[in-house]
């Protein structure tokens, strides 16, 4: 009898399980454009797009701004303890690490007082640091706004459903369910959003930090060796 009845049970909660309709994810977020929820998701979708975008690119940019060829600095003394002003600036022409760049503004005044070389090697380094830095600053913006965007969505589906209760005549989850897949999909949205740009942002502050400090300490070396007795 013991066998019977749990076979019964078996019977039951399989049925039970096949009567549960399953919802797909698209049904899920259909649903979740109810009102002004699709607007928030556009937007949030966007923004997303966005973040994505900028940190492939800055990711990408900043990897190619850190190669630096061996030896670099080394390879200048040489030029310029041989006096071939030209190759020492046509060696900086050809790599594209941003310290190669600000060292040819520098080569390019050589012959100038010391503080008029300092100074151009100074302002070509923070322009070589903005450009670094373009477009990063969004990155701080969505960590913020993501979340905010998705708290909005919250509200909004949360007056949807409070609405559709005091207009139904027979409450059921099927009326109920858009203002609470709206309230909830747009916050996981939002916070995914504003997740990744923060890991995003932060990881690219790093990586610049760490340019911006060889730059600086490229700088300080050329400025002694042209400090050096006898140049």
């Amino acid at each position: 009898m013991s066998a019977l009845l749990n076979l019964q049970m078996v019977v039951g909660d399989e049925a039970a399980k096949s009567s549960v309709n399953k919802i797909s994810i698209m049904d899920i977020i259909i649903d979740s454009n109810a009102g002004i929820g699709w607007l928030i998701n556009l937007g949030l979708l966007a923004m997303f797009g966005y973040v994505v975008f900028i940190f492939v690119e800055r990711f990408t940019a900043l990897r190619r701004a850190s190669r630096e060829e061996d030896d670099f600095l080394k390879k200048i003394k040489g030029y310029l303890v041989e006096g071939n002003i030209d190759a020492a600036r046509k060696f900086c022409a050809n790599s594209e690490s941003p310290s190669a760049r600000m060292l040819e503004k520098g080569i390019n005044r050589l012959g100038k007082p010391m503080d008029n070389i300092a100074a151009t090697i100074e302002n070509s380094g923070k322009l070589e640091i903005m450009t670094l830095e373009q477009r990063v600053s969004f990155l701080a913006t969505a960590s913020g706004a993501g979340p905010m965007l998705g708290f909005l969505g919250t509200l909004a589906g949360l007056v949807m459903l409070f609405m559709d209760v005091e207009m139904a005549k027979n409450i059921d989850l099927k009326s109920i369910s858009p203002g609470i897949l709206t309230a909830l999909i747009t916050s996981v949205e939002g916070l995914m959003v504003g997740v990744i740009a923060y890991l995003g942002y932060n990881f690219l502050v790093a990586r610049i930090g760490r340019i911006v400090y060889n730059m600086e300490n490229t700088a300080i070396e050329f400025m002694d060796l042209l400090n050096e007795p006898g140049k």
